[in-house]
């Protein structure tokens, strides 16, 4: 039998929620375990249910998503925050990965992407939906920048697989895109964690926010 991903729907417009776990159930694999209309009651909530995924929108009432997402971090840090939003806000979307969110959908997403953003961040990856990755990493430089302290530690090669596991892409994916080989992707994945010493990919995209390998204005 095969596990469903439980789910908590955190937004202040319960229409919006009612579509929403529609589009998730009807597409299979997951389970909609709870819902809340604020970031205080999401927090609430997923400390009763623990579920898997939270699915989270920014503006709410009472506490927004981007604080609900720094406190579940804090006390409940297994748990996978993926933020679906109407903003496609470079700001916004910075703020909530260094607060810990593992991914940010924006809410025109067809249902089965949306399930496969679930699913990825569930499995321990990111996951950015299209647009909202050309917002995030429009501005990406292939050459760091000199006084960027990944310049003397990555190669050209290793800063944009860099930027590929930041966008949530897989060995498979990242393979295709730079036209190498799986193994080769493998390679330049475990020597970027040996030089920059992190190993999740939170980590990894939150550096390439922070250390200009992606460049934000």
């Amino acid at each position: 039998m095969t596990t469903l991903i439980r789910v908590l729907l955190v937004d202040d417009h319960p229409l919006v929620i009612d579509g929403i776990q529609a589009r998730l159930e009807d597409e299979g694999g997951i389970e909609v375990v709870g819902r809340a209309s604020n970031g205080q009651e999401a927090v609430d909530v997923a400390q009763q249910l623990q579920p898997d995924v939270i699915l989270m929108d920014i503006s709410m009432p009472v506490m927004n998503g981007l604080e609900a997402t720094r406190v579940l971090q804090e006390k409940m840090p297994e748990t996978r925050v993926l933020i679906l939003s109407m903003h496609d806000n470079r700001e916004y979307m910075v703020q909530l990965i260094q607060s810990g969110a593992k991914g940010y959908i924006l809410k025109d997403v067809s249902a089965a992407e949306m399930v496969s953003a679930v699913e990825t961040v569930y499995r321990g990856g990111t996951y950015f939906s299209s647009s909202a990755s050309q917002t995030l990493f429009s501005q990406f430089d292939q050459a760091p920048k000199s006084n960027s302290p990944a310049a003397s530690a990555l190669t050209r090669r290793e800063s944009m697989v860099l930027k590929l596991l930041a966008e949530g892409r897989n060995n498979k994916e990242i393979a295709k895109v730079l036209g190498i080989s799986v193994r080769t992707v493998e390679t330049h994945r475990q020597n970027i964690k040996s030089k920059l010493d992190i190993h999740t990919a939170a980590g990894l995209t939150r550096y390439a926010i922070e250390h200009d390998l992606v460049q934000l204005s």
